[in-house]
């Protein structure tokens, strides 16, 4: 959805250069052609950064489930660790192999 309002947006500044200024066609073509990589570069960003907040966020969730979750190559619990929910931080509980270890949540699958 995004992808299309985006795109439609550029088609508009496209049509309101075409008629309102006196640009040459090849000045036209690459204005909009820099729009156009800006608005998808911008739409991809974000299209990423959401895709990385949800994989953090299922880590997180699988772990206050009592689930054992894949992080760095160790396999964190909530036997062996606690969670810091202001940084989202897996850290190693005192008396356990992992003391003091810490292991960010968006390291984990």
């Amino acid at each position: 959805m995004a992808y299309l309002i985006g795109v439609s947006v550029v088609a508009l500044f496209f049509l309101a250069m075409h008629y309102f200024t006196e640009f040459t066609s090849s000045q036209k073509i690459t204005v909009t052609t820099i729009l156009l990589t800006i608005v998808l570069s911008a739409i991809s960003y974000n299209s990423y950064s959401n895709a990385q907040s949800e994989k953090l966020l299922n880590a997180v969730r699988e772990f206050e489930q009592n689930k054992t979750i894949k992080c760095k190559n160790e396999d964190v619990n909530s036997t062996n660790y606690t969670l810091s929910i202001g940084t989202y931080t897996f850290i190693g509980k005192p008396n356990t192999p992992h003391a003091n270890q810490m292991i960010s949540a968006s390291e984990c699958e």
